[in-house]
């Protein structure tokens, strides 16, 4: 099925359509003064015959205590107070985890009871941990999403203060209306001396960023695939109930994360 993407800005938080596949591509752009450090990344729907459609751009900020990117639905407009911005991703200080926003308001920048509909919301938390291999072998990860309502809509999280975030739930076990997903542990491969996933000709480099997002309940089913072509573009496959501002942002985070292995 044609996937509709006129509406750039609803079209980025829409969950994927039920039973199909939306695959993307993410290419990561380096060129310039500063780009080593801050480079740009753009993500674009895959069309038939190798017809691409820009979805979203991503670009860390710089003089920020912590990772912290903006994304945007305009890849010439990375500016917090654009029209264009939608949302943000943000670590900890250690690197380790990460919270997606929309491009609501932050609930602490604000004296007054705002309307909870301003309010921003949480779209994912992402932790990372290292394994016993250390930094040697794959990482794991857990990514919590909001769950959703009977009618196939995202449930809204728009936490108030550091007890209704996402990664707080999650620590408390408090995992009514969200989802827990993680990634599917890389088997050893004696051949190639690496760790594999079957990514099914999807991929071409065997590589420690490649993961697969799955629910422990249905292993065989991937929320999110994210596959390392070459250096510079990788392949993003997401679908329900993830939409393409969650599955861009956590992409962002593993290439980002100070557990990422090179």
């Amino acid at each position: 099925p044609l996937i509709d993407v006129d509406d750039l800005e609803e079209f980025a938080v829409r969950p994927a359509p039920q039973g199909v596949t939306v695959k993307c591509r993410i290419t990561r752009d380096k060129k310039g003064m500063d780009r080593g450090m801050y480079p740009t990344y753009y993500l674009h729907l895959e069309r038939e015959h190798g017809k691409k459609v820009f979805l979203l751009a991503g670009r860390k900020r710089k003089k920020s205590k912590t990772s912290n990117y903006l994304i945007s639905i305009d890849p010439t407009d990375l500016s917090r107070g654009g029209e264009s911005f939608i949302g943000k991703l943000r670590s900890n200080l250690m690197g380790t985890k990460f919270t997606v926003y929309d491009n609501g308001v932050n609930p602490m920048k604000t004296t007054s009871s705002l309307e909870a509909s301003i309010l921003r919301q949480e779209l994912a938390a992402i932790c990372y941990e290292t394994n016993v291999l250390g930094f040697k072998g794959p990482r794991k990860m857990s990514v919590i999403i909001p769950g959703m309502n009977m009618d196939h809509e995202r449930v809204s999280i728009r936490p108030r203060n550091e007890h209704e975030t996402l990664l707080a739930r999650w620590q408390n076990k408090n995992t009514e209306s969200v989802i827990e997903l993680h990634n599917k542990t890389p088997v050893w491969n004696d051949d190639t001396q690496s760790y594999v996933l079957n990514f099914h000709g999807r991929v071409t480099q065997a590589s420690v960023k490649n993961f697969q997002i799955i629910h422990d309940n249905d292993r065989k089913y991937s929320s999110l695939s994210v596959m390392c072509r070459n250096s510079t573009v990788f392949t993003m496959d997401y679908n329900y109930p993830m939409c393409a501002l969650q599955a861009f942002a956590i992409a962002l985070s593993s290439f980002d994360s100070k557990l990422a292995c090179e």
